[in-house]
């Protein structure tokens, strides 16, 4: 089996990784590159493991994680689909069962809250990690005053917690946010389709989704 560590070391993926922040960078967008993916690998690992999954579909979820936003290097526009595209070639050429590739290429052409649905437990363990990196070390904007609202929004988050509770009935997320930076109404205006996706993902897994900013449960 192709194992995460393998995906990780590969010199050519760390590329397109890499490449693909660069091409977001020029547009203003916030970090998409190691530190993002990285975190969202382990979260996936998280939600799967805690809800007893198998290693080999813990696996399975975090090379989706790492291979996630590649397709950035594309366009933005519907990168989930170019970058499910790219994960394709890229696996197929490493000799992953065509299973494994299925479910892998599935949920990075579903991760995205445009068209994305949760079709299977790695897409929704997926659309969980990933809408949950909300953090102020993603934004590369080093001037204040001319933040646009992702900016604001990512800056004000100065901690976050995905949580799974004690009977894996509930999925929390809990945001600390300074209203300095950012309101929480800046945060549903860009959020509020990413929360509604994580409200189905959950629900694929079989659990209850909850937002919570600053002690106030919001969804």
């Amino acid at each position: 089996m192709i194992t995460y560590e393998e995906i990780r070391k590969n010199e050519d993926i760390r590329t397109y990784i890499q490449s693909a922040d660069e091409a977001l960078a020029a547009l203003g967008f916030t970090e998409h590159s190691f530190a993002h993916v990285t975190k969202v690998a382990e979260s996936v690992k998280y939600i799967l493991e805690t809800l007893g999954f198998s290693a080999h579909a813990v696996e399975l979820g975090m090379i989706a994680a790492y291979l996630h936003d590649i397709g950035n290097l594309v366009n933005r526009a519907e990168h989930s689909q170019s970058g499910a595209v790219m994960a394709f070639r890229i696996l197929d050429r490493m000799d992953m069962p065509a299973a494994d590739i299925a479910t892998i290429v599935a949920a990075i052409g579903n991760h995205d809250e445009g068209t994305g649905v949760p079709v299977n437990a790695i897409a929704a363990a997926l659309i969980l990690a990933d809408k949950s990196d909300v953090r102020r070390s993603r934004v590369r904007n080093p001037e204040k005053k001319t933040f646009d609202i992702h900016d604001r929004v990512n800056y004000s988050v100065e901690k976050s917690l995905l949580k799974i509770n004690r009977e894996h009935s509930l999925i929390k997320l809990k945001l600390s946010v300074d209203t300095h930076y950012g309101s929480v109404m800046d945060y549903f205006e860009i959020f509020l389709e990413r929360m509604v996706l994580c409200r189905k993902a959950a629900e694929k897994l079989g659990l209850q989704f909850k937002l919570m900013i600053n002690e106030q449960s919001l969804i």
